[in-house]
């Protein structure tokens, strides 16, 4: 078998590797792929350089299944997302939900999102053990929650003059969510680190649609709990709990007016009415937001009806 040197001085001659590793055609144990490994799958070389690593706002999170490599065929950078089976439950509110990755599902919205940039792009192939890969482009952009978060002004400023663009671009992506609805799939994993602003075009683009999750009643709930989550992050330029009041060095007596109905269903501790805490968001927004809260009667049941009340409030 070719050497990963060998691979490397063929399709990539200037490049400088500190250490060759060993050409990888089996995956199945990610742990022990590491940097100078050349990993074989889809008629292609991708060689390794790192561990993909995840960073919040609080936390950093090393995804040992996740390889940033180069394709030594055309030197692009590409990030390889290995099998990694995992399981778990979520609570939402008094409802306990098993989710699970899923490679398969992966690779089939893979497939029917190829080419619209709405979403992360790449392809699947796999490897000798029969494990699914998926081979992702990479997006050179950040988290939308960092990007507002880091906005140098005021709430009262930002909400006034920059969220009405943010609040389009953010209606864009709810309609790139109800696109796979209607076509029978959902994302799996809407949360505030997989929505990326992209820096060469301004979009706002999907990642990560590698969870599945077992039935409910309506399946399509979570991916709309999902999307109450970060527009209360993008209309708030944060996500508000009582301690964050606090830490942002908000008026404290404003906790005074909380009742126990102005929190999230889902997450409990997050603040959904905001306007208990600035006065100039419109009701019509403020009311989009506590259909997620704990004093709402009647949640959404599609995305097509939070499309409808967000476009009446653009």
């Amino acid at each position: 078998m070719t050497s990963a040197k060998e691979l490397v001085d063929l399709f990539q001659p200037d490049l400088s590797v500190r250490e060759y590793g060993r050409v990888v055609t089996d995956t199945t144990e990610f742990m022990s792929i590491g940097p100078g490994d050349v990993i074989k799958i889809g008629g292609r070389h991708y060689l390794v350089f790192r561990d993909a690593v995840e960073q919040g706002l609080a936390y950093t999170d090393n995804k040992y299944w996740v390889k940033k490599c180069k394709e030594l065929e055309t030197g692009d950078a590409k990030l390889l997302k290995l099998v990694f089976n995992e399981s778990f439950h979520l609570e939402y509110g008094c409802v306990k939900v098993k989710c699970y990755r899923s490679p398969t599902k992966e690779a089939r919205m893979l497939d029917l999102v190829h080419g619209d940039i709405r979403f992360m792009q790449g392809r699947s192939a796999e490897d000798t053990a029969g494990n699914r890969i998926r081979i992702i482009d990479i997006i050179s952009g950040k988290r939308i929650d960092h990007v507002v978060a880091n906005i140098k002004a005021s709430h009262e400023v930002y909400f006034h003059d920059l969220f009405p663009d943010i609040l389009r671009k953010f209606i864009g992506s709810c309609e790139a969510i109800q696109y796979l609805h209607d076509n029978g799939e959902r994302h799996g994993d809407i949360n505030l680190d997989h929505l990326m602003k992209e820096y060469s075009t301004g979009n706002l683009r999907w990642i990560d649609f590698d969870y599945a999750y077992e039935a409910l009643t309506n399946p399509f709930g979570l991916d709309l709990f999902g999307l109450g989550q970060l527009l209360a992050c993008l209309a708030g330029k944060w996500l508000y709990t009582p301690q964050t009041v606090i830490e942002q060095g908000m008026d404290p007596s404003l906790l005074d007016a909380l009742t126990p109905g102005d929190f999230s269903c889902v997450h409990k501790n997050e603040i959904m009415n905001l306007q208990k805490l600035f006065p100039y968001i419109p009701t019509s927004l403020n009311n989009i937001l506590l259909h997620f809260s704990e004093s709402a009667e009647v949640g959404y049941d599609s995305v097509e009806e939070l499309l409808e009340e967000l476009l009446a409030v653009m």
